[in-house]
């Protein structure tokens, strides 16, 4: 049983983009505290979505919404395209990425994903969906912000059995 299921009855995680952005993506990348560890370090490319939900499941109740932390994997490594294969499928991104404000000032950006099984072409589309968070950060920003740039939310939309 991970860590995670031990949790006081009744706890629910349910933050904004705001406060996933601003106070988890920052603390992680800047290397700081998180108050309550319940957001769990998951190597993305290696791990299926539906194997997900046993990692990082808070509490005992079902749940449609996880949330974890992975490092961002580059397809080529001289290049800047991201690898989103793992090896069931691929996660493709969809729509326009949404910006997150604190106040008025840009802290973020919000990419939607969905997971299709097989390979590009003749991938079949999932429930699965996932946000991808990112900070804005500049061009110069540490090793470590450059590596921890990213935090995910799953979501599905089906019942899991």
């Amino acid at each position: 049983m991970n860590a995670f299921s031990h949790v006081p009855p009744g706890f629910r995680f349910h933050p904004t983009d705001e406060e996933l952005v601003d106070y988890y993506l920052r603390k992680k990348v800047t290397a700081r505290r998180i108050d309550l560890d319940v957001i769990k370090d998951v190597d993305l490319y290696k791990i299926e979505p539906w194997d997900l939900q046993e990692l990082c499941r808070i509490g005992t109740e079902e749940q449609h919404e996880l949330y974890f932390f992975s490092h961002k994997d580059k397809k080529y490594p001289t290049g800047t395209r991201t690898n989103r294969a793992t090896a069931a499928g691929f996660w493709k991104a969809t729509g326009r990425d949404k910006a997150i404000y604190s106040k008025h000032d840009l802290i973020g950006m919000r990419k939607t994903l969905v997971f299709y099984k097989g390979r590009a072409r003749n991938g079949q589309k999932s429930d699965w969906i996932m946000h991808e968070y990112r900070l804005e950060t500049d061009e110069n920003g540490t090793p470590q912000a450059r590596f921890w740039d990213y935090l995910w939310k799953l979501i599905w939309t089906i019942v899991m059995h």
